[in-house]
């Protein structure tokens, strides 16, 4: 087992010969994509910011958060890491739910390669088993164990979770790439998990300007950003209810240069009317809530001033419906 740690020798494994790019000289310049895979909630988005160091996936202590392919970039004098973090695969209840799967396997097949994210302080269970078979199916994409969340458990749980990690790749004919375990929000090991997935990605130059560090598109990120506030703090069953779309962001006539004020007017789409007045909330108290907090974090996103206007709109079951799915950019 080749478990990495910031004084760990090189590892010389390899799987139909993927790690072996690893040995090659490191003086050329590498480009290409890596692909964070893991059931719900196990801390892809949260690794894919720490990578970046910068917002660019919302995160949540809800599962099924991420709804949307989102590319972080980091930049290095010798590389480009595209990060492409996908939804959660997951058993779908929905016709959203397949299509998403169908988002991460689509992905999983163009990417160079792959991180399994497994979080320290949750046994391997059936979910994992469940990606795990279906990693087990792509053969020649490097594959490299992520164990997250190490700051949650002691030094004994995490031996043990390295040790689960192992032998699930033996029991599955899997050879880990690497096996490193991090902790996002302690930003622990996470540039050392940049330095493991670089030599495994192809040489090349650059495939985004430097500076870049995403390539959504803004309006689709300012959505996300309000998804993400309307999340906190509403009952179990509705975060999957929810879906933002950003019908318009124009700069305010009359202004001033040195006073600028971006207009963006916003719908916050629930499947059913009762669930109105849960986003509402009591005279319209939590929807202000949702508005001061997301505004916040998109200004800190565009760099200007921001005026922001939501509506709440009800689309009758969208979740399960092909038109109202295309409507709302899925």
């Amino acid at each position: 087992m080749s478990v990495r740690s910031q004084s760990s020798e090189p590892s010389e494994s390899s799987e139909d010969g993927g790690t072996s790019r690893a040995l090659e000289a490191v003086g050329d310049h590498r480009a290409g994509f890596a692909c964070f895979v893991g059931r719900p909630n196990a801390g892809k988005s949260t690794l894919t910011n720490a990578l970046v160091g910068q917002k660019v996936a919302i995160t949540s202590n809800r599962p099924q958060t991420t709804r949307h392919t989102v590319r972080g970039i980091v930049h290095r004098p010798d590389a480009q890491l595209i990060l492409v973090d996908t939804p959660g695969l997951h058993k779908p209840r929905t016709l959203l739910g397949e299509r998403l799967n169908d988002v991460v396997r689509t992905t999983w097949a163009e990417v160079d390669v792959i991180g399994f994210c497994l979080p320290a302080n949750e046994k391997i269970g059936p979910g994992d088993r469940f990606i795990a078979k279906e990693l087990a199916g792509i053969r020649k994409t490097p594959k490299v164990a992520i164990v997250t969340k190490t700051d949650l458990v002691d030094s004994k749980t995490l031996a043990e979770q390295l040790i689960a990690i192992d032998q699930l790749g033996r029991e599955l004919d899997i050879t880990w790439a690497e096996i490193v375990p991090v902790s996002a929000t302690a930003n622990k090991q996470v540039d050392l998990l940049a330095d493991l997935l670089i030599p495994l990605l192809p040489e090349g130059p650059a495939l985004y300007p430097e500076g870049d560090l995403t390539d959504e598109p803004e309006q689709v990120m300012v959505a996300e950003l309000i998804r993400e506030a309307a999340l906190e703090g509403v009952r179990d069953e509705l975060p999957h209810s929810i879906a933002v779309v950003v019908e318009e962001m124009l700069p305010r006539e009359d202004r001033p240069a040195d006073k600028p004020l971006l207009d963006i007017h916003a719908n916050v789409f629930i499947e059913r009317p009762s669930q109105k007045g849960i986003i509402i909330g009591p005279k319209g108290r939590r929807l202000k809530e949702v508005g001061i907090k997301s505004r916040k974090q998109i200004e800190a996103l565009l760099g200007t001033p921001v005026f922001l206007d939501l509506h709440v709109k009800v689309a009758k079951d969208w979740q399960r419906d092909p038109k109202q799915l295309r409507r709302l950019g899925f």
